[in-house]
């Protein structure tokens, strides 16, 4: 066996990364959005970022993963009580991180070495790596203007019509030196793109310049896992987005927005009638159980999308 590198985002992804982990331990690499970061009462949060800590750690709710087990909101309410923002309820639990990363970079730390040094701390044997040390940040193209996905998400409800997407500072943005090594380790096994947003979560990250040539560079097949169920996204807005950008929402769809990086496309049991029309892009296609309720369910995922990966690497052997 070799290591094996995720691109995630999302409670989707952190629960496929989760499943991984649970298979690969210390030779598992996440490379995680940092799209969606965003400061807030001076503090830097990296919602992708945590949330993957959350789960790998084991500190996430079962209710709500993106946030620590047991969380409460007493200063969210004393800072109201201030007059401080109302629109982002903030956990108590939830500052831990934030606080410490905004320290830390105020001392010219490096986002990435803030974020395995949390590995370290939580006991998280994986890598989680930051897509890149340099800011990139989403914004939604809407009817009224540009703003950022947290604005969209989190004031605005999701309600804009989406147009399209901005990238900023993606194009100036460089690899890690961590990143660069995850994917081009001689002994890579698999690349696998987790269930999340293809727009706002994994698009970002294949914005940062390299990433692209990097993850065909070792012939190691690219997997990636539909977030679409039934024509809807079990969690976010991505079927929302989808159809006002003039795309069916549909586990289809999501494969031909990695068409030609992909070799393989993993989609769930209920949309199996629509496999052959995947396959007639080029792409493999795997039909499994694609819905992670449980634990049991993550692993038995991450088992199906290695041996998945597995089968395409043998036939391209056999065929050399």
């Amino acid at each position: 066996m070799g290591t094996v590198v995720a691109l995630a985002g999302q409670v989707g992804g952190a629960k496929l990364v989760d499943g991984l982990y649970h298979l690969r331990g210390k030779d598992l690499a996440a490379i995680v959005n940092t799209g969606d970061d965003y400061d807030h009462l001076t503090l830097r949060f990296c919602p992708d970022i945590d949330t993957v800590l959350y789960a790998l750690s084991g500190m996430a709710s079962a209710a709500a993963p993106w946030e620590p087990a047991g969380e409460s909101h007493a200063l969210f309410a004393t800072l109201k009580q201030f007059g401080g923002p109302a629109e982002l309820t903030l956990g108590d639990k939830s500052l831990a991180a934030p606080l410490l990363r905004t320290a830390w970079l105020a001392e010219d730390r490096r986002l990435t070495a803030i974020t395995l040094d949390f590995c370290k701390q939580l006991g998280i044997g994986a890598r989680v790596l930051p897509m890149s040390d340099d800011p990139v940040r989403t914004y939604v193209l809407t009817d009224d203007g540009e703003v950022s996905f947290q604005e969209y998400f989190t004031t605005l409800a999701c309600e804009p019509v989406v147009r399209g997407f901005n990238y900023a500072g993606a194009d100036a943005a460089t690899l890690t030196p961590e990143v660069s090594d995850a994917l081009d380790s001689e002994d890579l096994e698999a690349v696998i793109i987790c269930p999340a947003n293809p727009y706002h979560t994994i698009r970002p990250i294949l914005e940062v310049p390299g990433m692209r040539e990097l993850m065909r560079k070792r012939r190691a097949p690219v997997i990636a896992v539909t977030p679409i169920v039934g024509g809807r996204a079990l969690k976010g807005s991505a079927g929302k987005i989808m159809g006002e950008l003039r795309h069916e929402a549909s586990a289809r769809r999501v494969a031909l927005e990695y068409l030609k990086l992909i070799d393989g496309f993993v989609i769930d049991a209920v949309d199996a009638a629509s496999a052959d029309d995947v396959r007639a892009s080029g792409i493999d296609v795997l039909v499994a159980n694609t819905v992670m309720r449980t634990v049991e369910d993550r692993t038995s995922l991450a088992r199906a999308v290695l041996a998945f990966a597995q089968t395409i690497r043998e036939r391209r052997l056999q065929e050399a």
